[in-house]
């Protein structure tokens, strides 16, 4: 257990000071199995390596494709069309609320995570142009909108974290509507009243927005940008196959992308620029994602992992709190909500719904308490959270304060007080 802990804060430890994940994880997967008495070399070339290619083969066409869409989307001036449009409604100081917003709706919508972060992206850098925001507040807004209560406590949500549970407690994505409305209101309430009060801090500060731009990035002009109803039909088309066609996320991107360049024939020639800085950006976006998975998959067969369940199942005679933390710390370790909370279940599932049915609990309780203590576990490792600062270009130490505080801190409270209602018999 020792090797584990120590492999995990020297992993979250390097990645905060900026060292690059792709070379960090597999060093730190290398320090847990020389440590629990493994073979160095062949846990790396074999679990870790092994992790880190079923990643890429499962995800890579998403990354690549949702990369390409975003920065079409970005180059043709699309993305500023939609944001401009967007700050009237909303104002032109609300935009956290507004990338929130539209984080949120297309999570729940059914969109892919890794979908949402490029392809909102854009329009997202805009909104913070124009609202003056620093670029700090991008990481934790997109996580607060896509990664924490649309992910895992709406009830209804068909994102994967609230689809697993299905299986082990006969339960509908439904499932504790209640519960699953009060800790939704406490993360997204929550969490835009601390991303409020940081933003009105940095701006006292005098902190800003501040553009990097793209090294041969060409300006759009003006003149030659869509308009803003028709910058929307491609995400509107991915939206719609996504959800309504149930077409797979490949050939939902691909034809949004070819919606993207049709309607903005007109400036052709940035579409090559476009495709090649989206493919460059979604390798790096997929390795430092898929990096990390390596090191959960090395945590997954160090013998200690037993004793790390076997551990949390005892650790209170609530079998909620049991359920939560088990799949709460296995996620933390794994770097995964559903990596985690897949191995909690496959290992715990049935215990659980056994004492659901002789405490008396609701399975339904079980269920959503499973899916919101998933999410809440985004440290420093998590997937998610450095596909988001591959896509961004920010730094853990940038915005990694204000993500603990939104994507972990918050769900956290939203856990314990989904366990005390489901204590008392609420649903």
């Amino acid at each position: 257990m020792l090797s584990i802990l120590i492999g995990l804060i020297l992993l979250m430890a390097l990645a905060y000071l900026g060292w690059s994940i792709i070379w960090v994880a597999p060093l730190a997967a290398g320090v847990v199995a020389l440590l629990s008495g493994l073979d160095v070399y062949s846990t790396y070339t074999d679990t870790y390596m092994n992790g880190l290619v079923n990643f890429v083969q499962k995800w890579f066409p998403i990354f690549l494709l949702g990369a390409i869409f975003g920065k079409l989307m970005e180059e043709t001036g699309a993305a500023k069309a939609v944001a401009k449009k967007v700050t009237q409604l909303i104002g032109g100081k609300r935009a956290i609320l507004g990338v929130l917003i539209a984080s949120a709706l297309l999570t729940y919508g059914g969109v892919s995570l890794f979908v949402v972060v490029f392809a909102v992206y854009p329009i997202a850098l805009e909104l913070f142009r124009e609202a003056n925001v620093t670029r700090k507040l991008l990481v934790p807004t997109f996580a607060l909108g896509a990664f924490t209560f649309t992910m895992t406590s709406m009830p209804g949500t068909p994102q994967i974290q609230n689809l697993i549970p299905i299986a082990y407690y006969n339960t509908t994505p439904m499932a504790g509507p209640v519960i699953g409305i009060v800790t939704t209101l406490i993360m997204a309430v929550g969490g835009y009243a601390w991303l409020a009060y940081r933003e009105k801090k940095l701006s006292a500060k005098g902190e800003g927005f501040v553009m990097r731009e793209t090294p041969g990035s060409s300006k759009s002009d003006e003149s030659s940008t869509p308009s803003w109803f028709l910058s929307l039909v491609p995400l509107i088309v991915v939206v719609i196959l996504l959800n309504v066609v149930k077409l797979e996320p490949i050939y939902a991107l691909m034809l949004g992308i070819v919606s993207i360049m049709l309607i903005n024939v007109k400036v052709y020639k940035k579409f090559i620029f476009s495709i090649n800085e989206g493919a460059k950006g979604s390798v790096m976006a997929i390795l430092n994602t898929s990096a990390a998975v390596g090191f959960g998959a090395v945590i997954a067969i160090v013998p200690a992992f037993d004793n790390i369940t076997e551990w949390l199942l005892n650790v209170s005679d609530n079998p909620l709190v049991a359920q939560s933390l088990a799949i709460q710390v296995m996620a933390m370790i794994t770097g995964s909500a559903s990596g985690g909370m897949g191995i909690a279940l496959s290992t715990l599932g049935d215990t659980f719904y056994n004492l659901s049915q002789t405490t008396g609990i609701n399975p339904e309780v079980f269920h959503r308490m499973a899916s919101v203590a998933a999410g809440a576990s985004i440290l420093p490792n998590n997937g998610a959270l450095l596909t988001l600062l591959a896509v961004t270009g920010l730094t853990h130490k940038e915005t990694y304060k204000d993500v603990f505080v939104v994507a972990l801190v918050i769900p956290t409270i939203a856990v314990i007080v989904g366990i005390i209602m489901g204590g008392i018999g609420l649903v």
